[in-house]
């Protein structure tokens, strides 16, 4: 099927993209239309391979046929467990290409007006497919207090992306970490709005750069979970659903971000997915994001809870404003919900015209095609970007008697039930990856410490432990100068993990994983079986460095107490134990800090540093009324002094603000003998305010490296946005009046001043 191309306006790249999809729009039959927005499949149970022959089955060539076309395809390069895709049956190199094109190819010709497909793929922490480039986790990233080294790591991840077809990265970056039960804890980049903006805008701008257009997910609050339990409700109130939550996404829409996902979660009542108000009226009347919005997945379906009918619940699903389905049945409805009236063809139009917009501001219909050639590789050698973020990423807790840089006087001994399994550094949401891909802790230790004898034994299970297991590790303690103790969590599915049809993962028997979709968890305690071993260990040894490896914050007090060092790292990615190691050796200075703040007890959650001034929080007769460590806390093997801190304007007008904003200023100086990076953090307190705001809020913050005796000139600017609420009317506002201005790092105040705004 073809059509000539004067025939097809919509063809005329002088055109803007939405006067194209006009153009297109005004030709297509309802039944085109509904199927531009359905993505019901699973890409990758589509075709099968039998060594590099790959053919499709019979459910795409149906799923075209019912579309007349297809909008878009989901998944098609996914690879992990619950897709059972691997190296022997997924997609990787040529074939992957020469299948894709195969796709667009058998699209177009049974579309009547040659529609090619958008394809969409995960992208949480990198590509979840085969030979994927791989980044650390984004509360790893968090930690980096680095944007820009995230931005040019998502840059390697959107050209990896774009190389193989891909159109649309589904990239985690909007869910804030207030409760660290929560399974999906990594996949936020901390517990602060103002750092996950910043962070969130720093991988938008790189994947797009590198080619691709982004899905930012999850819209809205769905890290407000109730008791940390996945895809619950968020009962919270409209402040604190814009103060907290909906700061990332205008960050996203301002970093040009084309897609946003919806959450599963209800707020108020109303689930995101049914939310008008949230995805219409705030989305886009006021945020002026003018993408798509697409569901999660099977989320359409699970509206039938309250609606009792899958028609209904595409009906109300598209009237709030979602653009598009994803693995749902609801959305082959939708020519059934406008002939019973629940929406209107104007109403599919308008999201129609919005999924058209995005196809041609991809480039696809000029380039459906992918080159078939060799897929360039994406190697960590040639692309050290998720190293170095993996660097910065780590945090250093506790340092007693600067027992590191440890150089090796004895041998050492490494255990831990994360010392020496790559997946327990990757996180959820990760492909297989290829034999002596990436470093593990132990292995790190012993590329750089040659000249030390390295002993190694595992200890314990993550949650289980054996007498033979703890013996070996007590006696190989006795023989070591240092006993290298490497405990935490796992988000690793590669151990016969159960799946829910939306692919998170079941609670089960054989489970090996305690952290990642759908492992939330009531006790934050590091698991009993690792603190015999632990136990153990200290007790037959020297010294004890600790280094827990998580995808959430933990309780470990008695970890703290009892080790030398202690290092924070959460999943730092495939070259995360050479950064460790690196680290340890003093080849590196470790330069993270905390994203999130670490509770001393379950029973104090939540302990995140920015709660309303209306309350004393953590305020119990049985425990400390502070974390264990705060957000922004972090050290290293140097010290900075800073002087000359100054506002360079005490006093300043809204309109002021408005145009130029005012900046504190201040010198950085390295006072030791390594180099490194500070990691100044500026906090603003509201003295005088119409509402509730919070005891101290982080407002801006920037990452200097110095050298031994170096010293630098900084600023960190002050506009509008960081300055302003929502008052009783919900308007965004400055009010006149008082405002602390606070300078801290390593959780220490370095300065603090007042600064006035007037009408």
């Amino acid at each position: 099927m073809s059509m000539e191309k004067e025939n097809r306006p919509w063809m005329d790249p002088q055109k803007s993209a939405g006067e194209r999809a006009d153009l297109l729009l005004r030709e297509m039959t309802l039944k085109e239309k509904t199927g531009q927005l359905n993505q019901r499949l699973y890409g990758f149970r589509i075709y099968d391979r039998k060594n590099d022959a790959v053919t499709l089955k019979d459910e795409f060539y149906k799923e075209v046929e019912n579309c007349e076309g297809l909008g878009a395809l989901y998944g098609l390069y996914r690879s992990d467990p619950w897709s059972e895709r691997d190296y022997e049956n997924g997609l990787c190199g040529e074939t992957a290409i020469k299948l894709y094109n195969e796709i667009q190819k058998y699209v177009m010709e049974h579309s009547r007006l040659q529609i090619p497909v958008i394809m969409s793929s995960e992208c949480p922490h990198g590509h979840q497919a085969l030979d994927g480039y791989l980044l650390p986790v984004n509360l790893a990233a968090g930690a980096t207090f680095h944007p820009e080294i995230l931005q040019e790591g998502y840059l390697v991840c959107g050209r990896q992306l774009k190389s193989m077809g891909a159109h649309l990265a589904l990239c985690s970056m909007l869910d804030m970490l207030r409760d660290p039960r929560w399974g999906r804890s990594e996949e936020c980049y901390g517990e602060d709005p103002f750092l996950s903006g910043r962070m969130a805008s720093a991988a938008i701008t790189g994947l797009q750069e590198g080619g691709v257009q982004v899905v930012a997910k999850h819209f809205a609050a769905q890290g407000e979970s109730t008791g940390g339990v996945n895809a619950s409700a968020a009962r919270i109130g409209e402040h604190e659903l814009r103060e907290i939550h909906l700061p990332a996404m205008q960050s996203a829409v301002k970093a040009g971000v084309r897609g946003v996902m919806a959450a599963y979660n209800e707020i108020d009542g109303i689930y995101c997915h049914a939310n008008r108000k949230l995805l219409t009226e705030i989305l886009r009347d006021e945020f002026d994001f003018d993408g798509i919005v697409m569901a999660d997945a099977l989320a359409i379906d699970q509206l039938d809870k309250m609606t009792g009918d899958g028609t209904v619940s595409a009906g109300l699903a598209l009237r709030a404003g979602v653009d598009m389905g994803l693995l749902d049945e609801a959305y082959s409805h939708l020519e059934e919900a406008v002939e019973k009236g629940l929406i209107t063809e104007d109403e599919i139009d308008q999201a129609v015209h919005r999924v058209l917009k995005l196809k041609f501001e991809a480039g696809i219909f000029e380039h459906p095609y992918v080159e078939e050639k060799a897929i360039p590789g994406f190697s960590y050698e040639e692309y050290p970007e998720s190293l170095t973020l993996a660097r910065e990423s780590v945090i250093l807790l506790k340092n007693r008697e600067q027992v590191l840089p440890y150089t090796p006087d004895g041998r050492i001994l490494v255990t831990g039930p994360n010392a020496d399994d790559i997946y327990s550094q990757l996180g959820d949401y990760t492909p297989p990856v290829r034999e002596k891909e990436g470093t593990t802790v132990y292995q790190g230790i012993c590329g750089l410490y040659p000249e030390a004898e390295v002993l190694y034994a595992k200890g314990s299970d993550l949650t289980e432990i054996s007498e033979e297991m703890i013996r070996e590790a007590e006696e190989k303690a006795e023989k070591c100068e240092v006993s290298i103790v490497v405990l935490g969590s796992s988000s690793s599915r590669f151990t016969e993990a159960d799946f829910d049809a939306n692919g998170a993962a079941r609670l089960s028997d054989h489970l090996y994983m305690d952290c990642g979709e759908g492992m939330d968890r009531s006790d934050l305690n590091i698991p009993e079986a690792q603190m015999r071993l632990f136990r153990a260990v200290r007790a037959k040894s020297k010294k004890v460095i600790t280094i827990i490896i998580a995808g959430r914050p933990m309780i470990i007090n008695e970890v703290e107490k009892e080790s030398d060092a202690l290092l924070l790292s959460f999943y730092p990615g495939p070259c995360g134990g050479q950064a460790i190691a690196e680290i340890l050796r003093g080849i590196v200075n470790p330069s993270g800090r905390l994203p999130v703040s670490l509770p001393r007890a379950n029973g104090q959650l939540p302990v995140y540093y920015n709660y309303k001034s209306s309350y004393q929080a953590m305020h119990y007769l049985d425990e400390k009324q502070s974390p264990l460590f705060s957000f922004g806390y972090g050290l290293d093997y140097t010290e900075y002094t800073y002087t000359g801190v100054k506002l360079e304007k005490k006093e300043i007008t809204e309109e002021q603000l408005q145009k130029t904003g005012v900046e504190l200023q201040f010198k950085v100086k390295n006072a030791g003998d390594r180099e490194g990076f500070c990691v100044p953090q500026l906090y603003i307190t509201d003295l005088q305010a119409s509402v509730v705001r919070r005891v101290r809020e982080l407002k801006g913050f920037t990452k200097i490296r110095l050298k031994p005796g170096e010293e630098k000139e900084a600023g960190i600017r002050i506009a509008f946005d960081e300055l302003a609420l929502y008052n009783c009317d919900m308007n965004k506002v400055v009010e006149p009046g008082m405002f602390r201005i606070v300078l801290m790092d390593q959780d220490r105040e370095l300065w603090q001043g007042e600064l006035k705004v007037t009408e």
